[in-house]
């Protein structure tokens, strides 16, 4: 959420800011919402401080004898006590009116963020690896059917579309990488380890944006949850409504969960295989910084999530997004794109965002810097350490074989019992 001081302060900047991005000017709209609360805050701090001295009229009334004034000045005293009660529901009014306003407009981007309209206009930052692709290459599901080891008919029929059932040793190799990015994490890149829960509540999807905004995308659980699209929501939300020591900063937590997305924007688009499912697994990264570590910590993180690749020697490059194609809570996005030879394409495993005090002012997430009375709010970064299931894909098709096997890769073959190839299950 931005600061309503900022964007009284800098209109004109919230509506470049918007602009390019592809949205509508938004200034006007939230200015007048917020002068109407000013406004009305002044008439009920006026009339509490007359309904105090008015207060302190009537004794002096009292103690002269003039009961007459005494009795007006009650009169007005009820009045005015009347209409602060009143004027106390009316400012709750004001204050969500321009809240729920606040809530929807997207963050401002980094100055050094290219403008674009959509993915076409990213521009690439480095690549690592040289993309190959053989002439018999296949899809991901194409290689895991024929292992027999990937079965989209069975899952359907257990959970309809945008599911998939593992078995054999391609489930063992999707453990393997959740398990291998978790290590490399929290042994060489200083993530803690967390096993947050899967279910939050409203608040916390408000804090990292997903509500209002985006409640079509979510799966939601009963009356009072929902189901996390990404453990960005746990992992961020651990330290909302809290005031941290600034000297303690950065904070880094990494999980392997489970997400769940309704894929409701995304209708026709990837129908076959494992690319956009409903339920996927994905290792996370999130960092709670300062105002001043934040930009580094989110190069930091980037190259902890290139590590990955890099490891598993799959071809990749890193793409900054444009303003239109970046997403609701962040100033700038790095995404990860890796190389798919069964298509023969470069398809995003990860997207790495830094969020500013967006996210760290819905939560109401602050940290005291030494010396300082007043309390700041956190920045916030969170990025793909990577996604599993696209990495799974990635290795599948980067590491097939002519036969149809599949080759393991070198960081891999400690999580598979030393296992070389993946080949077709025998009749």
């Amino acid at each position: 959420m931005l600061d309503i001081k900022w964007i009284r302060e800098n209109p004109q900047a919230l509506d470049e800011a918007l602009k390019k991005r592809g949205a509508d000017p938004e200034s006007a709209k939230l200015l007048a919402l917020d002068e109407a609360r000013r406004q009305h805050l002044t008439k009920l701090q006026e009339a509490q401080e007359r309904r105090n001295a008015a207060s302190k009229e009537i004794g002096k009334a009292m103690a002269s004898g003039d009961k007459e004034l005494a009795e007006k000045l009650k009169a007005e005293v009820s009045e005015l006590k009347s209409f602060v009660q009143n004027g106390e529901a009316e400012e709750r009014r004001h204050d969500a009116a321009l809240n729920d306003a606040l809530a929807r407009i997207p963050n401002v981007p980094l100055d050094d963020v290219p403008v674009g309209a959509d993915e076409n206009d990213n521009v690439e930052v480095r690549k690592h690896g040289e993309p190959t692709r053989a002439n018999w290459a296949r899809e991901h599901f194409e290689i895991g059917e024929a292992l027999g080891q990937m079965d989209f008919e069975r899952a359907a029929k257990l959970s309809g579309s945008r599911f998939t059932v593992l078995s054999g040793q391609l489930a063992r190799l999707e453990r393997a990488l959740g398990q291998f990015m978790l290590d490399l994490h929290t042994q060489e890149h200083g993530y803690t380890e967390v096993q947050p829960p899967l279910l939050v509540r409203d608040d916390a999807m408000f804090g990292t944006g997903q509500l209002p905004k985006f409640t079509e995308d979510l799966f939601r659980a009963g009356d009072d949850h929902w189901l996390i699209p990404t453990a960005e929501v746990s992992l961020t939300n651990l330290v909302r409504e809290e005031i941290l020591d600034g000297e303690k900063l950065p904070l880094r937590f990494t999980a392997l969960t489970p997400c769940f997305r309704s894929e409701a924007g995304s209708a026709g688009r990837d129908t076959r295989g494992m690319l956009r499912q409903h339920q996927f697994y994905k290792v996370e990264l999130v960092s709670i910084t300062d105002a001043e570590s934040a930009i580094d910590e989110h190069e930091r993180m980037t190259q902890c999530a290139e590590t990955v690749l890099k490891k598993l020697d799959l071809p990749f490059r890193t793409m900054v997004l444009c303003t239109g194609d970046m997403g609701f809570g962040a100033r700038k996005t790095y995404d990860l794109e890796v190389w798919l030879p069964g298509q023969n394409a470069y398809r995003e495993i990860s997207s790495c965002s830094v969020c500013g005090d967006f996210q760290g002012r819905r939560m109401n997430a602050r940290y005291r810097v030494e010396g300082e009375k007043q309390t700041r709010f956190v920045h916030t970064l969170n990025g793909s350490g990577t996604a599993v299931g696209r990495a799974l894909i990635a290795v599948l098709e980067n590491y097939q074989n002519e036969d149809g096997s599949v080759t393991i890769p070198s960081a891999l073959k400690p999580y598979m019992g030393g296992l070389e190839k993946i080949e077709a299950l025998e009749d």
